[in-house]
Formats: C-alpha cells, sequence, structure tokens
C-alpha cells in the first residue's frame, strides 16, 4: 500500500483548497483545516470556496477547524503565508506525531529572523520532518485539473520522491529533489523580481525591457543561490526558472499586479488596497540584507527594496539601473 494515506491541508485559502483537490484527486483522505470556524463551516455546506468559484470540493476533503483532526494526518502541508507559518506551527506543535512530514507551500523569507520556510518549521516543529513545494503554479489552474509541474524538496530524496507520488497525479506533475535551499530560494527572490517586471509593464518599456529584466533578474537570483549553496539544477529548474517565468508573465500573480500598479504611478497603500497579501513586499529586504552579508550584488531585487521602502521613487530607480557600468555578462 502507498504510505501517507492521509493528507492534512492547514490554510484553508485558494492555494491550500486547490491542494486539498489535488490530494483528493490522488485517492488520499483529505482534512482541510481552515483556523476560521467560520469559513470551515461554510466550506463544509457549500462544498465551494469563494476564493475559486465553480470549483468544488474534492469529495475525499473533510473540512475542519480542530487542529487535533489535522494532526492525525500522515502527511501536513503548511499553506499560509510566509509570515504566519510561524504561528500555525506553533499551534499545530502540541499535537504533531514525531516524524510526520510537514510540507511548507509558502514562499517566502521570515521577517526578523531571516529564516526559510523549513528553517522555521525545523524550529517550531522539532518533531516534524521539513520539507517544500515550490515550483510554476496558480491555484485556480491547479484546482481545475489543468497541467502543472512543481518541485517538492527534502533533505532525504527518497522521502521526496515518496511524498511526490502520494501528492501527484496526470495533471499535478511532482519533481522531487533534495536540495531544499535551492527550491527555497528561487521561490523566494523570483516574488521580489516579479515586482520588478510589473513596474517595467505598468511603465510601458516594452518587451525588449521586460526581458532584459527576466533576464538579468534571472543572473541576481543565481548569484544569490550560489552564494547560500543551491545546486544550478535547482535554480534552473521549475522551482526557480519556471517560477519566475510565470510569475513576471501574467497578472494572475500578485507580485507582478502590484508592480504594474507601482509602474502606473499608484502608492503602496494604494497597490495593496485590494487587501491581497504580496509575499515580495516582505521578501525584498530582507533578500537584500541577505545578499550584503553574502557579498552578492542584486541591484535589481536592491532598487525594488527601495522603491518599497520610499526610498527612491519610480523614475529614479528605472534610472539607477539604466546608468551602471557597462560590464560583461559573464
Amino acid at each position: 500500500m502507498t504510505p501517507h494515506q492521509h493528507i492534512a491541508v492547514l490554510g484553508a485559502g485558494a492555494w491550500g483548497t486547490a491542494l486539498a483537490n489535488i490530494a483528493a484527486r490522488a485517492g488520499r483522505a483529505v482534512t482541510l483545516w481552515s483556523r476560521d470556524p467560520l469559513l470551515a463551516a461554510a466550506l463544509a455546506e457549500t462544498r465551494q470556496n469563494p476564493k475559486l468559484p465553480g470549483i468544488p470540493l474534492a469529495g475525499g476533503v473533510t473540512i475542519t477547524a480542530a487542529i487535533d483532526a489535522a494532526a492525525e494526518a500522515d502527511v501536513v502541508l503548511l499553506v499560509v503565508p510566509a509570515q504566519a507559518l510561524r504561528s500555525i506551527a506553533a499551534t499545530l506543535a502540541p499535537q504533531l506525531r514525531p516524524q510526520t512530514p510537514v510540507i511548507a507551500c509558502a514562499k517566502g523569507i521570515e521577517h526578523g529572523t531571516r529564516l526559510f520556510m523549513t528553517d522555521v518549521i525545523a524550529e517550531t516543529l522539532p518533531q516534524a520532518v521539513p520539507a517544500i513545494l515550490s515550483g510554476p503554479s496558480f491555484a485556480a489552474d491547479v484546482a481545475r485539473g489543468l497541467p502543472t509541474a512543481v518541485t517538492l524538496a527534502a533533505l532525504d530524496d527518497a522521502l521526496a520522491g515518496t511524498l511526490a507520488r502520494a501528492l501527484g497525479g496526470p495533471t499535478f506533475r511532482l519533481y522531487h529533489s533534495n536540495d531544499v535551499r535551492g527550491v527555497e530560494i528561487g521561490g523566494a527572490a523570483k516574488n521580489v523580481l516579479a515586482i520588478a517586471a510589473g513596474i517595467v509593464n505598468g511603465r510601458r518599456l516594452g518587451a525588449s525591457a521586460a526581458a532584459a529584466l527576466i533576464t538579468r533578474g534571472f543572473a541576481e537570483l543565481t548569484r544569490f543561490g550560489r552564494a547560500l549553496g543551491a545546486r544550478p539544477e535547482t535554480l534552473t529548474g521549475l522551482s526557480g526558472l519556471g517560477d519566475l517565468i510565470l510569475t513576471c508573465a501574467t497578472a494572475q500573480s500578485r507580485n507582478f499586479s502590484l508592480g504594474i500598479a507601482l509602474g502606473k504611478g499608484l502608492t503602496l497603500s494604494q497597490a495593496q488596497a485590494g487587501g491581497k497579501l504580496v509575499e515580495g513586499v516582505f521578501t525584498a529586504p530582507v533578500l537584500i540584507e541577505m545578499a550584503s552579508e553574502h557579498a552578492v550584488d542584486m541591484p535589481i531585487a536592491a532598487a525594488v527594496a527601495a522603491v518599497l521602502q520610499g526610498r527612491l521613487d519610480i523614475d529614479a530607480a528605472i534610472e539607477s539601473l539604466l546608468t551602471r557600468p557597462f560590464r560583461s555578462e559573464a
């Protein structure tokens, strides 16, 4: 029998609901947890998340607001924003069984601690086995069963493979890896670069500028990844280059959409008026601090951080990039 028959998904947003459907389609029993009892009750009654209109919850998904019910699962997916992952993990900690795989499904770096998501899991859930799921994927595409491919990484490559087989299916292809840090770096850095790509779009700087931005942004991501020990094939894979391409190409990306709004002249508060969480806003300053500590040159990401912090306006940021000294591309 395939291991990991019971999957818990903590977080009933669009992405959590999509992953719950994926696990159910793979034949697993799924517990979808919401910290909001009212939302849990509504989902149980309607079998549809308003964030994914027209897409019903799969029959194998049970809804709960009780964390102890989720803690009984063979595998736990933490599908909450990066800055909320610690608090949810701490809530789970007293109930979690030893050696349970806990998969982070958020892309970011924790403020203050500068920890990646699997490090937060290791610190708050020392009895767990941390893993990370990341790659080019939008919740609506995944929930609808459109073809998607992502990466699942754990330090134990055999475990990563087993988890990938437990969650994967015909339309949700999971590649496995033991380069945990490389997968996490791609997911975090691409959010910041997507804001830059959105600014280029919002300023109507043209397709040529957009292509240059993505290419040079990927060079920054690669330099940062190498400095922190990521493998080249991970950075050029789904969780690195693949996710960067997707996030910099469509307004479905919250980071790209925020950049478009900034490029059109909106302030950061105006651009965030819709209330949707944009991970790149939190990640940008931390990414630049870490890059500086490792002597990694990331001018595009630095310009984004400066714009978000109000230290540069858009035009000055663009000029700072265009007037950089000519240099070798190598």
